[in-house]
């Protein structure tokens, strides 16, 4: 069964639902001109974008979906949630649609995804990352972390409980300081109704089970498409030292600072942010 869309959730106007294989998606697509792919990351959905998209709609064709067991994207298989998995469903989404993306803009996992995507495809799609999630974990948590998601997954009642436990305001609020950024109220609002449902946990907590980014980051030097890596200095879940790497390791990327925003810059500083891709988008050819 396909969720309902809140009366008030953020670009409501321009969302549809896509059946492609596995996933029956939601994506909303704004604008005209050439193809701008939007991906978010674990735990978010399209609405993280919601100031982001109409500015970028201005000249493009903007494209954002819910990733699969994200938001209103109804997974379809619980095998289908790794991140080279989530790529290839990504493209096949984009196929469906007869979509072409001119460039790929992801925020933490998702420009991990953005990157994985470019793998053996078109050098000319350009990718610009947004507090990149691209490192690994270290020490026990390499393995412990993805043990805990995985077994948590795995008990059919763990994401009612969780998004029971984790829905209220007070819970939602430190989720979000311990970001380091801070967003307004409404924002607060809508991962609130995110994390109250348990679907939305599901998949969260499947991605987070299935993640790596060993094989990426190995690969990371073969990859020849432009790449702009933005960072905030106040990000405290990504630091900035995986953007500054990854674009040493990159044979055709730079990293920029964003100041002193947290891991949601783009929720905390929507015009600013918006203008920092602009420019990063100005200085590819497509």
């Amino acid at each position: 069964m396909t969720p309902t869309l809140p009366a008030d959730w953020p670009n409501r106007h321009v969302s549809r639902f896509v059946d492609s294989r596995p996933h029956r998606w939601h994506v909303q697509v704004m604008g005209d001109g050439p193809v701008i792919l939007l991906l978010h990351g674990t735990g978010a959905s399209v609405h993280s974008w919601r100031d982001i998209m109409p500015n970028l709609a201005r000249d493009h064709t903007v494209v954002a979906v819910d990733l699969p067991g994200h938001g209103f994207t109804r997974l379809g298989s619980r095998r289908r949630s790794s991140l080279a998995a989530m790529a290839q469903d990504v493209w096949q989404l984009c196929d469906t649609m007869d979509v072409l993306p001119k460039a790929i803009i992801g925020h933490s996992a998702g420009a991990a995804i953005a990157l994985d995507m470019i793998r053996g495809r078109d050098s000319a799609i350009q990718v610009v990352g947004l507090n990149a999630a691209l490192g690994s974990f270290d020490g026990p948590a390499a393995w412990a972390f993805p043990a805990l998601a995985k077994a948590l997954a795995a008990a059919p009642f763990v994401p009612r409980i969780l998004s029971s436990m984790a829905s209220g305001q007070s819970g939602v609020a430190r989720m979000l300081s311990a970001t380091g950024s801070r967003i307004d109220p409404a924002g607060e609002a809508q991962y609130r109704y995110l994390v109250g449902m348990p679907d939305h946990v599901d998949g969260a907590l499947e991605m987070m089970a299935q993640w790596s980014t060993d094989g990426l980051r190995h690969a990371l030097a073969d990859l020849s498409a432009p790449v702009t890596l933005l960072y905030g200095e106040g990000d405290q879940t990504v630091p900035p030292s995986v953007s500054k790497q990854a674009a040493r390791q990159l044979p055709n990327a730079s990293s920029r600072s964003l100041g002193s925003l947290g891991h949601l810059a783009h929720e905390e500083a929507p015009d600013a942010v918006a203008q920092a891709l602009r420019v990063a988008l100005a200085e590819s050819t497509y």
